[in-house]
């Protein structure tokens, strides 16, 4: 076994073993894992080389993603560990030398319950059709989330799934659902093309790893207006920062358009994140948005930031606002009132309800 894939068996045996989320290796400096939201340098280890990195590069990238990474120094990829610990990588040049951030893929999807998550998301994982989407910063769950809910379909519901990924991410075992995973760059060109293609696909229920250009995401709201269930994620921070977002990724003469088709095909959005908990790990605290009469007009009449005072209002129709979740985690000795203060998006409101 050469050098580079015994280094590897070492820091993927860590990562596993610490119950880490995620692996860091760059040129010049020690591998470093992140466990319960803490990064933490691992000292045993010496700073990794150029030829340690370009080693790596060999074992994890394809052809594709290896020309991709050619052509605009990064890369999105998948790797499979002869462990099975399966990892979403992305590799990239800073200051001319390479660096690798690896996120552990859980080889089991979990349920809701089991992720501390609202038992209202069933009822979303049970619609025909309508745009749901789960937001949040980057590395606060949203993978896992969308993973839930489709798992939740596959075995509930006798649906074709179809997930278009950059890389794929969770490998599902088909249940009752037919199942197809298209990564993008190996079996695709793109979220668009491969959006496309579902309309000829016969397919139910389409999950987008990330809308990330305004033709993706017109796309997927078309798909979710002509009977599809749509699933994605945006990097956003609240439900109406992400309608926002979405409206103001086209041009003005479009944002009407798109204002009255989000919303009619809107069904609801999931805002998380993970905050440390105090025995240790971490819990989610989130904030989700159905889609109501009240909240269409919003859309259409450009009142988005009204949408807040209807969350914070309609908790009897199922709606959850942020402050309550952490004020409900600060009452129950899940997480410390420092920490809520510090995640929340309006510390004056939350000092009301602690």
């Amino acid at each position: 076994m050469g050098t580079a894939e015994t280094l590897l068996g070492e820091l993927v045996g860590i990562v596993t073993k610490e119950n880490a989320s995620d692996l860091h290796l760059s040129e010049g400096r020690k591998p470093a894992i992140r466990a319960s939201g803490f990064l933490i340098p691992l000292e045993k280890f010496a700073p990794l080389t150029k030829e340690n990195l370009t080693e790596l590069e060999n074992i994890f990238l394809t052809p594709a993603n290896q020309k991709e990474f050619a052509e605009k120094n990064e890369a999105n990829f998948a790797y499979m560990h002869e462990s099975g610990a399966r990892f979403r990588g992305n590799i990239f040049e800073t200051v001319g030398r390479k660096s690798v951030a690896l996120r552990l893929v859980p080889t089991k999807v979990k349920s809701f319950e089991e992720l501390n998550l609202p038992k209202i998301l069933n009822s979303f994982a049970g619609k025909q059709q309508g745009f749901f989407l789960v937001v949040g910063p980057a590395g606060q769950g949203k993978s896992t989330t969308l993973a839930s809910m489709i798992e939740t379909i596959n075995q509930d519901r006798l649906e074709h799934i179809v997930t278009i990924e950059d890389p794929i991410e969770f490998l599902f075992t088909p249940a009752k659902s037919i199942i197809d995973q298209r990564e993008v760059k190996n079996d695709t060109p793109d979220f668009h093309t491969a959006l496309w293609g579902v309309f000829r696909q016969d397919a139910d229920v389409i999950m987008v790893g990330e809308m990330r250009e305004p033709d993706t995401i017109a796309t997927a709201v078309t798909a979710a207006e002509t009977g599809h269930l749509v699933l994605s994620t945006l990097h956003t921070n609240t439900a109406a920062q992400t309608v926002d977002r979405i409206i103001d990724s086209f041009g003005a003469d479009q944002q009407e358009q798109i204002r009255f088709q989000l919303s009619g095909s809107l069904i609801g959005i999931f805002s998380q994140r993970l905050l440390p908990r105090v025995k240790g790990g971490l819990i989610p605290a989130y904030e989700l948005l159905i889609n109501n009469n009240a909240v269409a007009n919003l859309i259409r009449e450009k009142r988005t930031h009204e949408i807040n005072a209807v969350i914070e209002t309609s908790s009897e129709e199922g709606m959850i606002d942020f402050n309550r979740s952490l004020s409900d985690l600060v009452r129950r000795g899940e997480i410390t009132p420092e920490n809520a203060f510090q995640y929340s998006t309006n510390p004056r409101a939350l000092e009301r309800m602690i």
